[in-house]
């Protein structure tokens, strides 16, 4: 791990690089896109990088990162870098682009620390950078090796529903005729979609269907921009992507899946709107099954119409032996349906067992406020799993 010279100057330089690491990585961005501007066009999702949020994710990663090498120097923040490593793998990072990263990220350092930077300390921020680099490396090569390599496969669109007016499920089948490698209820797949422009952008779409599927299957919401511009890919998959057509998707990814566990273990699956979509996958997988264990199902949405793959949500609880259904509307809600509630979602009538392993997935507020009221129930915390679509800002604060 981190040598003892070079713990003691990142400890000691820590409140300033974290302090500037906003403008460090603002700077780090603009200086490789200028000389790299193919990484924008074809890798980096524009729209993140125009909201800012990339570049908080790496900010606030790199700082949690640092921190937790000088606070435990025998231990490696394993849950943080599995998670960045899949994405990187869905993304067919290769370890020659982490080099990349590295020349232009310390030029930001240099550029905004200026005569700070002394050998000594960039010496140990480097130490700091490749420890977090090749470790990433490594894992990313252990899951290209189990996928059979990364890279990109071309799948044919057999299937598109309309969910709501903003929500639409593609489903595809290898182009190319050979089986398609199974995946685990709760992992993505990144989609590359060439736009008007020439641009080949990619977003990653968690999996939609149980496991077992010869078939893909992802459902996409519109992104509306409103303060910020419009999704790109999701815009682009609605008015143009039809039945016959082809798109390159990656493997599948992901750290949030259902964990090895024994058939009466009590399980809690929460999301809010487009969150569903992983959960879906997990309850259809549940389904197959045939859990025993009691299964808490929580969805909070703005109404019943917003509620995108509602009737799976249902059928494949009313399929489990012990499953509660909660649905909470801002709007609309049917007083006539039991499951029905008007609202935020709230947990403070619903019945959490002793021994509850909870998953979620929605915006942050939403998962913060869960995450909150499950501790408060007595859950571990160590037993509350999320997935955050998007630049993961929530792992880059907890560190």
């Amino acid at each position: 791990m981190l040598s003892e010279q070079s713990a003691a100057t990142v400890r000691a330089t820590l409140p300033v690089v974290g302090g500037a690491i906003g403008e460090i990585t603002e700077r780090f961005y603009a200086g490789m896109f200028a000389a790299r501007p193919e990484l924008l066009r074809d890798l980096f999702n524009r729209g993140n990088q125009a909201a800012g949020t990339q570049r908080q994710a790496l900010a606030g990663s790199i700082a949690a990162f640092a921190t937790h090498l000088v606070d435990h120097p025998d231990e490696r923040p394993d849950a943080m870098l599995g998670r960045i490593a899949h994405k990187h793998a869905s993304l067919a990072i290769a370890p020659e682009q982490y080099g990349i990263v590295h020349e232009h990220l310390f030029a930001a350092i240099v550029e905004v620390l200026g005569e700070a930077v002394t050998p000594e300390v960039a010496a140990a921020w480097d130490e700091v950078y490749w420890l977090m680099a090749n470790a990433l490396i490594a894992i990313e090569k252990r899951l290209y090796e189990e996928r059979g390599g990364g890279g990109w496969r071309e799948w044919e669109v057999v299937g598109r529903v309309e969910e709501t007016a903003d929500v639409a499920t593609f489903r595809l089948r290898p182009a190319d005729g050979r089986p398609a490698p199974d995946f685990r209820a709760g992992q993505y797949v990144s989609v590359q979609v060439e736009l008007a422009d020439g641009a080949r952008q990619i977003r990653q779409y968690s999996l939609s269907a149980a496991p077992g599927s010869p078939l893909r299957q992802f459902s996409v919401k519109r992104v509306h921009g409103g303060a910020t511009p419009d999704g790109e890919v999701s815009q682009h998959l609605h008015t143009r992507v039809r039945v016959g057509d082809r798109l390159r998707l990656s493997a599948p990814y992901g750290d949030l899946v259902l964990g090895d566990t024994d058939a009466a273990a009590p399980l809690l699956l929460a999301s809010a709107g487009i969150g569903v979509t992983p959960m879906i996958a997990m309850l259809g997988q549940l389904a197959d099954l045939g859990h025993e264990g009691p299964v808490r199902v929580v969805h909070g949405d703005r109404s019943p119409a917003g509620h995108a793959l509602r009737a799976d949500h249902e059928a494949y609880a009313e399929k489990l032996a012990d499953a509660s259904v909660h649905f909470f509307y801002e709007t609309d809600a049917d007083p006539a349906q039991r499951s029905h509630r008007t609202g935020l979602v709230d947990l403070a009538d619903i019945d959490v067992p002793q021994g509850t392993r909870a998953y979620l997935c929605g915006p942050l507020p939403f998962m913060r406020a869960v995450r909150t009221q499950l501790i408060g129930k007595g859950v571990a915390p160590a037993d509350i799993h999320y997935e955050v679509f998007g630049p993961d800002l929530w792992l880059a604060q907890e560190g």
